[in-house]
Formats: C-alpha cells, structure tokens, sequence
C-alpha cells in the first residue's frame, strides 16, 4: 500500500469540509495512481469517497478543464462515480464504488468482464455528444516527433519505412470505413477499469477527448494482453454482431495507431526519463512491426 503524504491530509480536510461539511474521517488510505495521490476516505457515519489530489506537475501535462468535461459525461452516462466535486487544479471528490475491484490484466480475461467492458463502450461512443475535446492520433503524433528531432534522440534505423506502412494503413482504413469521433477514454489501462455490485466503471478521463471509438477497444487488447479468443469476443460484443473482415482491419488498425503513438510518446520522454521510456519504446515498437505483418496478412 502506498504511503500517506502528510501534507495530503490538510487538503483532504479542507475538501471534505467544503464538499460534505465535515472535515472529520474514521479512516484515509492511500490507493494506486501514477501522476495523482489518490484516497479512500471513510467518514463517521461510514459513508466512503475517494478523494484526488493532482500531483506535481500535472498542470503541464493535462488540461483539467478539458478532463471535467470527459469526466461528467461519463458520470451523467453512469459509467464513472458520481462525482461531487471537481477543481480548477484537477482535485476531485466522488463517491466510492461499493465492493470495488479494481481490474488487472488476468481478471479482463474473464468473458463477463469482457462483456461488461463492450457495454461500456457502447455507452459512451454512441450518447451523442461532442465534448469539443479534441484527441488527434496523427497530429499529437507529429508532436512528437519534433520533440525527438529538437531533442536529437535517436529513433529506430527503419522507422521512416515503418511510419510508411501506419500511413498507407491509415489511407487504407479511412476509405474503407470513414470513422467519426466519438466520446472516447483514451487510456483504458487495466487499473483505470474497476467492478463493484456486478457494475463495470471506467475511472480516471485525464485523456479522454473525440477520437475514433475502435480506439479504445484495440488499447484496451493491448493493456490486457489479449489473444485471439479475447479479442473475438470482445469485438464481438463491441459491434453487436459477427466482425467483418472490414471490422478486423479496423481493429488492427487501431493496434497499430495506438502503438505508433505511445512510442514516439515514449521517445520524445527519454530525455527526461532516461532508459526504461527507451526500454518501453523499443517494446511499443516490437508489437507495432509485428501488428503491420499482421494486417498485410489480412
């Protein structure tokens, strides 16, 4: 379990006493999070919150005003907790989902969390609305790749042929099915999906924004690790109906885009995080390779 910052626990106590009128608690926990101290709150009167202070930093990297917007649609839709109160500086007090279990990569695997998953996908990528959020795949790419060519950090030998390939793919897909944007989560790590009562939550939009809704169900396979079986099924459930071959180049597809983006993400990090953004690029771009041997086989 993480350790209590103790700087946290004034800030928990003024947003409980502005929130909820009580800025007393039975019990605080640390809970799990990379970029944010996030707590388990139980009150007097046993009612539970979770309670999200941002970390240090944050502000560079995502916009809070943009995530509210994400994070009450989801709430409105009741695929995310109810939300009681959320910040300027991205603090947040929700309600605490009962007997939570927050998903790994070994509980995804189950058909019913599966099923659950493609519900809440269908829920948010068909409700109708235009966040004015916007999640630009290509254009955050290219980003990226000015960082890595200002910052002189070495890419792969044949990245040039490879982004050739995602190009001509991209061409490919976009004639055949002219996606639309939708609601999107953008990030659905297996920690970000957590279960209580038998209801499947999706947590934590901090990058969610219109994107093409295909994208989340290939980044999720991906967090996953999804073979073949879970990834039939998952599609399956997703769409409705029996995948087309159309369908499966689509998925692909969006198995590649996550993987070309979060690599050039990675690289354009090395400068600052060194050799484990280096290690988790260089396997990024291992599954990309293998993901465009794949769809040629198609």
């Amino acid at each position: 379990m993480k350790e209590i910052i103790e700087k946290d626990l004034l800030e928990i106590k003024r947003l409980l006493s502005e929130v909820l009128g009580t800025d007393s608690y039975k019990s605080v926990s640390r809970m799990g999070g990379l970029t944010n101290h996030t707590y388990h709150v139980t009150l007097e009167d046993g009612k539970e919150y979770v309670v999200r202070i941002p970390g240090e930093g944050t502000e560079e990297l995502i916009v809070r005003s943009d995530e509210k917007i994400s994070t009450t649609l989801a709430c409105d839709l009741g695929i995310d907790a109810k939300m009681l109160y959320f910040g300027n500086d991205g603090s947040k007090v929700t309600e605490y989902i009962p007997n939570a279990v927050t998903m790994n990569s070994e509980l995804l695997h189950e058909p019913k969390h599966i099923r659950q998953m493609a519900e809440v996908y269908k829920i948010i990528h068909n409700c109708g609305v235009d966040t004015g959020v916007p999640f630009e795949v290509f254009d955050m790419a290219a980003g990226y790749e000015k960082i890595i060519a200002d910052m002189k950090v070495p890419m792969f030998d044949d990245y040039a042929e490879s982004k050739a390939q995602v190009m001509a793919i991209k061409k490919e897909i976009d004639s055949l099915v002219n996606p639309k944007s939708v609601p999107c989560h953008n990030d659905p790590l297996c920690e970000n999906w957590v279960e209580g009562n038998g209801k499947m939550y999706l947590i934590d939009w901090e990058y969610a924004g219109m994107n093409d809704g295909m994208w989340d169900v290939a980044d999720v396979s991906i967090e996953a690790s999804f073979g073949e079986e879970q990834d039939e099924l998952l599609l399956s459930e997703y769409l409705g109906r029996t995948p087309t071959l159309t369908d499966r180049k689509h998925f692909l597809a969006n198995k590649i885009y996550v993987d070309y983006l979060w690599t050039l993400w990675a690289k354009a990090r090395v400068p600052y995080d060194g050799q484990p953004m280096e290690d988790w690029a260089v396997e990024r771009y291992a599954r990309l390779k293998n993901n465009l041997i794949a769809f040629n086989s198609l």
